[in-house]
């Protein structure tokens, strides 16, 4: 039986066009049920694109109204490597506030995850997934699939990339048989103390290992590196 990955990968393989990415952003509410998932990029010419589920009328008025100037997701996001909750953001200021009613009032959900990514010649690129829950159901399904979503978004960014022509895709990286293996373990969910025992080498030398394919990717951390190492097939778990 197929996981959600597999199944959104499959979906994913058959996009040619950014009209089939949009498709499989919409999938992916079937598959795990929140109410939306977005993808929006803007590419190193600064052209943006977007594939998502929000209302329309919503997207029309935020752009309309400028609001990336005081998106608080957007905002912090732009200063960040890492995934993040929409509640570690500041929603404090009086504009975020007015913001934030607006969205909700068009439907969008009180909870929400993103991550940002980093692409090529400073392409930056945004995924996110939004809930109406509480909560704890919030923790609870970030905990459960938040390894999902982070692979997800770069798959997602990747096959953008490739659409768009491919100008913005990165030299191919070739990593060792040892910096394969150490990724491997990592994707599989061992932990680095774990993983230098099943290699019969020193945790130092682990850190090595995944620093240098980190920095061969172009990756932020290890978890990045995995997902970009799934993506260009250099690895597979």
């Amino acid at each position: 039986m197929q996981t959600r990955i597999e199944k959104f990968v499959e979906k994913l393989q058959q996009a040619e066009t950014l009209d089939d990415l949009q498709s499989v952003v919409e999938h992916l509410r079937t598959l795990y049920q929140a109410d939306h998932f977005i993808y929006h990029s803007v590419n190193h010419a600064g052209e943006p694109y977007a594939a998502l589920t929000y209302d329309l009328k919503w997207v029309d008025h935020y752009l309309a109204r400028d609001y990336a100037r005081i998106d608080p997701v957007v905002l912090g996001c732009y200063q960040r490597f890492h995934p993040v909750d929409w509640k570690q953001l500041d929603w404090s200021g009086k504009p975020a506030r007015g913001f934030l009613k607006e969205a909700l009032d068009a439907g969008v959900g009180n909870q929400g995850f993103s991550i940002p990514i980093r692409g090529p010649k400073g392409q930056f690129a945004l995924f996110t997934v939004n809930h109406k829950c509480s909560d704890d159901q919030w923790a609870r399904f970030t905990r459960a699939h938040v390894h999902d979503l982070i692979l997800i978004a770069h798959y997602i960014n990747k096959k953008a990339l490739e659409i768009e022509a491919g100008s913005d895709i990165l030299p191919d990286a070739t990593l060792s048989p040892r910096e394969t293996d150490a990724l491997t373990l990592i994707g599989l969910g061992l932990s680095r103390a774990q993983a230098a025992e099943r290699l019969k080498i020193s945790e130092h030398t682990l850190r090595v290992y995944i620093e240098s394919a980190r920095f061969k990717l172009g990756a932020a951390n290890a978890t990045h590196a995995v997902a970009l190492a799934l993506a260009r097939g250099k690895i597979v778990l």
